[in-house]
C-alpha cells in the first residue's frame, strides 16, 4: 500500500495567524514541510493574495471549504476562486445540524449538494460534504449521511471524511472509510488534540484510507491545542512522519 500520499494542512487550524498575515502563516506552514493547504476563507487576503502567497511558498492548494451560503448565492464565484487557487476539490465544511431532523429533509439537502456538486464537475472540479459527528446520527431508521450521499450521484458529490468526528459520532473511522469508498478523496486527519493525542487508531485509518485507491490528500486539521496553533500543527506533521506517512 502507498504510503507517499501527499500532506495538507487545514488553514482552519491556524485562523488566528492567517487572519494577522496570510502569507507569512503559509511561509511558516511550507517550512514545516507541508505540501499544500486546504483553505477556509483566506484570512488578511483575499483570493488573488491568497493564490500570490501560496505560489511564493510552494504550496499546492489541495482543497477549499467554502460555506453553503456563498456556495447558494455566489456559485460562480466560488467556482473561479477554485480555479484561480487550482483547486481540484471543494468542500462544503458545515451543515446546519438542526435541519437534520428527517430522512425525507436529509435526502433534499444531498439533492441540493448534489445539483451544486453538477456545476463543479462541468469544471473539472470535485465536490463534497465534510463531516461531523452529527452526520453519523441515526434519523428514521439511518444515518444522515447515509441519508445525504444516497441522494446525489457519486460523481457529484463525494464524502470529506473528518476520523475524529466520525469516532464521535460512535462509528469505526476505518469501517467508514472502506463503506464510503472511492467517495474520498481527501480525508482530514485529526484528532483530540495533535495528532496521536486521541482516541482515533490511525493504523487502521490509514489501511482503510490506502486500499480503497482513490486517495488523493491528506488533511491534518488541529482544532484543540497543546501549544500554539503552529507548533501543535508542527507536532501533528512530525507525528504523520513518525508513522510513515506524508511526503
Amino acid at each position: 500500500m502507498s504510503t507517499s500520499l501527499p500532506v495538507a494542512l487545514q488553514l482552519w487550524s491556524v485562523r488566528e495567524d492567517t487572519a494577522r498575515d496570510f502569507a507569512a502563516t503559509v511561509g511558516a506552514v511550507a517550512a514545516m514541510g507541508y505540501a499544500g493547504v486546504e483553505t477556509a476563507g483566506f484570512g488578511n487576503t483575499d483570493a488573488r493574495g491568497a493564490q500570490a502567497a501560496l505560489a511564493a511558498a510552494g504550496l499546492q492548494v489541495a482543497g477549499m471549504h467554502t460555506g453553503i451560503g456563498p456556495l447558494r448565492t455566489d456559485l460562480n464565484r466560488c467556482v473561479d476562486e477554485a480555479l484561480l487557487l487550482g483547486a481540484r476539490h471543494v468542500i462544503c465544511p458545515y451543515w446546519p445540524r438542526e435541519h437534520y431532523h428527517s430522512g425525507a429533509a436529509c435526502t433534499r439537502i444531498g439533492e441540493e449538494l448534489g445539483a451544486i456538486g453538477a456545476t463543479f464537475r462541468a469544471h473539472g472540479i470535485q465536490f463534497a460534504l465534510h463531516n461531523h459527528a452529527y452526520e453519523l446520527a441515526i434519523v428514521d431508521g439511518r444515518r444522515v449521511f447515509d441519508w445525504i450521499l444516497d441522494a446525489a450521484a457519486p460523481r457529484d458529490l463525494g464524502c470529506q471524511a473528518d476520523v475524529y468526528w466520525v469516532q464521535m459520532g460512535g462509528k469505526n473511522p476505518a469501517e467508514f472509510i472502506r463503506e464510503q469508498g472511492r467517495r474520498i478523496r481527501t480525508l482530514h486527519l485529526k484528532d483530540a488534540k495533535e495528532l496521536g493525542a486521541g482516541p482515533v487508531d490511525f493504523a487502521a485509518v490509514f489501511a482503510a484510507a490506502e486500499a480503497i485507491g482513490t486517495l488523493e490528500w491528506y488533511v491534518v486539521e488541529v482544532e484543540q491545542y497543546s501549544y500554539a496553533p503552529l507548533e501543535s500543527v508542527r507536532r501533528s506533521l512530525a507525528q504523520l512522519r513518525q508513522w510513515g506517512r506524508g511526503v
